[in-house]
């Protein structure tokens, strides 16, 4: 077992006779969410619209690695496992009715949202993008909310955010969990203090739709009690779990492209291929970042550890390391033997920026994450192993 697959002290992680709905259970984080949570015992739905594949056709990108339909990877988890896991194809932002009528037959425990289009240069692509990207992650998030309240359910809404909501530039302070504690002075010469949601500056129109996740999150929690987690987390790295490696055809997807790729993924790729890895700019960005199996474990912590009803809006910082591009790249031409090569960057992005964030909740877990130092080499033996075994696969086809 993994040393970030380690029950954190005091958690059993059994969550037989729950039921656990996975919003976006079909992409990147989604999938191996809910085998986890399969795994631990849970009754898992997903509810996905097909929206990131429907993406990949109209930018022309294919993952990595092929992934099997949505059917014939839960046809492939019963048959590995005997666990089933049900699907409903309904788009959070268009049909709230189904929605509804879906939230009252389940009555989830525990509600996973992923189902929001989730990067950063592909709502900067375009106004088009922009807007795709503004209604479909809007009206998702509020339609979700308003069902929960019409359909009378109790659940736990896990939401995952993002770290950029706070902004990139730099804050001149250890970034808090979610909320900054301020002293005001009125007009009348009155003091008062308050604590306020941290008055971030999103850097994307994705990360602006997650801050204003934030408020509508903070409403819904005043004025009807909804027990809501939001995980504001960094950058994912590694792909597969330990579930997804089981079988071929429950392999995670692995995104590469200029849109959806991760720096990270993008070094790997051009590595694998001995080709040089492009540093944008300086390579001096901070970012943070996390394992995904470290990614599993923080989402199964939030789910045993549900706040309390009419309390805030938990917020947890979910990242593990924070370093810059350039160190990410070091580490990997060390492990690889390619060079690397910088070119001008055209995003709008600060270089050489401070980021400090509080992780307090996630090092009280009590597990030691993995770390890039350590995990890259295996993750690059993984990536060149699952190559390997697909060119046979399609050979033998």
């Amino acid at each position: 077992m993994e040393a970030s697959d380690t029950p954190p002290p005091g958690l059993s992680e059994d969550f037989s006779g729950r039921t656990v709905l996975v919003l976006g259970g079909d992409g990147f984080c989604g999938w191996p969410t809910a085998l986890r949570f399969s795994t631990l015992g849970a009754k898992v739905s997903i509810l996905d619209n097909g929206a990131r594949r429907r993406i990949d056709k109209d930018l022309g990108t294919t993952p990595l690695l092929p992934i099997c339909s949505l059917p014939e990877r839960l046809a492939a988890w019963q048959e590995q496992t005997g666990r089933t896991i049900r699907s409903h194809e309904i788009d959070l932002a268009t049909d709230p009715k189904a929605l509804r009528i879906l939230l009252a037959e389940t009555r989830p425990d525990i509600i996973i949202h992923f189902a929001e289009q989730r990067s950063a240069p592909y709502s900067m692509m375009s106004p088009e993008a922009g807007r795709y990207t503004v209604d479909n992650n809007l009206r998702a998030t509020h339609n979700l909310l308003a069902a929960i309240v019409e359909a009378g359910c109790d659940p736990h809404l896990i939401h995952l955010g993002s770290l950029g909501v706070y902004g990139y530039r730099s804050a001149g302070l250890r970034l808090p969990e979610g909320y900054l504690s301020v002293r005001a002075f009125g007009t009348d010469g009155r003091e008062a203090e308050k604590e306020v949601l941290f008055p971030g500056e999103p850097d994307s129109i994705y990360h602006m739709t997650k801050s204003l996740d934030q408020q509508l999150f903070a409403f819904y929690a005043r004025f009807h009690g909804l027990r809501i987690t939001d995980l504001h987390q960094g950058v994912v790295w590694c792909t597969q779990t330990k579930e997804t490696r089981t079988d071929a055809r429950l392999v995670n997807r692995f995104d590469h492209d200029r849109l959806y790729g991760t720096v990270v993924n993008r070094f790997m790729c051009q590595a694998v291929a001995q080709r040089p890895l492009t540093v944008f700019g300086s390579g001096t960005q901070r970012r943070g970042f996390i394992h995904i199996c470290d990614m599993l474990r923080c989402l199964v912590f939030a789910a045993e550890t549900p706040p309390r009803n009419g309390d805030r809006v938990r917020v947890v910082n979910q990242v593990a390391e924070i370093c810059c591009v350039l160190h990410i790249a070091e580490i990997i031409a060390k492990l690889t033997g390619v060079p690397i090569v910088f070119v001008d960057n055209e995003r709008r992005e600060p270089e050489g920026n401070e980021l400090d964030v509080d992780n307090s909740t996630l090092r009280g877990i009590g597990f030691t994450p993995q770390c890039f130092d350590t995990g890259l080499a295996e993750e690059i033996a993984d990536v060149k192993k699952l190559l390997r075994s697909n060119l046979q696969r399609v050979a033998a086809s």
